[in-house]
């Protein structure tokens, strides 16, 4: 629509006031990229798909996937579209089962950017089985002690809020083992939670943490929706996630793509550039192809999503095929630029350190192949 091109365009412009030379630098320094997300905050597209009511734009999946698009096809990378991609789906378990006070009180400060917020779900013993959490929240009067540990926490050095999941009912305790955790909008506070950075391959420029929460005291006023059935609630950012981590590393594939057949159509070798050999053209050519099939998914996924249908096949898949058509992407850049692929100047192998991620994160893709093999094959449960 002609709204979807005006936000598609915005995003691109913000993005292309920040070079090569930016982001390599933020890399390097392992220094969150404040401008940039200032700047996504004063044009409004943070707060894309929180409604109206609460100063955000009323949008869906779709026009926030077009923004991670083009940050992802900048030279940001996942740097530039970590920095707001939280931001962008994870209020949705605030907005759809928090009340009228917990959504008045910080939907808007979250929609503008002034409120930062992360994720805090996985443990180091639990993974990717949720149910198996540890982390301990014990009701005191008016007020939650939260006791536990957390791990792969992006964005928890800059977020004054955790979408926090804890139990409040041992998991031996519980008929179903998915009940008996709680969702929490708890407060990042330093005196109760000790945040260590974990150093990492790539996307350097956002950090990932190690949390240590000890006596953490959270507000039964900021409890969201009922005791024991946070697992429910934390599915409704799930499916957006996957969805927008599809459009990050189709984003990132194209921009490998683009650097890569510039470069084969100015780097001549035995008198001819090497773009007109076939040996070069037919790897580029052909994870082109992959992007663009795997694009065609992730957009249907989208579809589903914003206008109310069961989507979970669809996101699961798009993610799946988006990050392998991204790596193949990326992989066939690095081939092509050869030796200069390793030199830092030309940022291939800044993106090829970055790629990696969504092949492993939120979830792994031998995770999401189990779930196809299950829900749209009919096959027995393996995991």
């Amino acid at each position: 629509t002609q709204e979807q091109e005006m936000i598609r365009k915005t995003a691109r412009d913000i993005a292309s006031q920040f070079d090569d030379e930016y982001w390599r630098k933020a890399d390097k320094e392992h220094r969150f990229p404040q401008e940039f997300y200032d700047a996504y905050a004063d044009a409004g597209l943070i707060g894309v798909m929180i409604s109206e009511e609460y100063g955000g734009g009323g949008l869906g999946v779709t026009e926030a996937a077009l923004i991670l698009h083009e940050i992802a096809k900048s030279p940001a990378g996942f740097d530039g579209a970590s920095t707001i991609h939280a931001s962008l789906f994870g209020p949705n378990p605030l907005f759809f089962h928090g009340n009228k006070e917990q959504k008045e009180k910080y939907m808007p400060s979250i929609a503008n950017g002034e409120l930062q917020v992360c994720f805090g779900v996985t443990e180091p013993n639990a993974g990717t089985d949720t149910t198996r959490i540890t982390t301990f929240a014990k009701r005191e009067g008016d007020k939650y002690i939260i006791n536990g540990h957390k791990v792969f926490i992006t964005k928890a050095q800059k977020s004054e809020r955790i979408l926090l999941v804890a139990r409040t009912t041992p998991y031996d305790q519980v008929t179903k083992k998915t009940d008996g955790m709680s969702l929490f909008f708890a407060p990042n506070d330093r005196s109760a939670i000790t945040i260590k950075e974990i150093e990492k391959m790539g996307r350097n420029a956002i950090d990932t943490n190690e949390l240590f929460i000890e006596g953490l005291e959270v507000d039964a006023s900021d409890l969201i929706g009922k005791e024991g059935k946070g697992f429910k609630y934390l599915l409704d950012g799930l499916n957006p996630e996957r969805i927008l981590v599809a459009f990050e590393a189709i984003g990132i594939g194209y921009s490998a793509i683009e650097r890569a057949s510039k470069y084969a159509n100015e780097r001549v070798v035995f008198g001819r550039p090497i773009g007109k050999n076939q040996g070069v053209q037919f790897p580029l050519a052909d994870a082109y192809s992959h992007l663009k099939a795997a694009e065609a998914l992730a957009y249907r996924a989208a579809w589903l999503y914003d206008n109310g249908r069961p989507c979970g096949p669809e996101a699961n898949m798009a993610k799946l095929r988006a990050s392998e058509a991204g790596f193949a992407a990326v992989n066939a850049a690095m081939q092509t630029f050869g030796g200069y692929s390793y030199a830092t100047e030309y940022n291939i192998e800044r993106f090829y350190r970055q790629i990696h991620l969504p092949r492993v994160a939120p979830i792994n893709n031998e995770m999401v192949k189990a779930y196809v093999a299950q829900h749209c094959l009919g096959m027995p449960r393996s995991y």
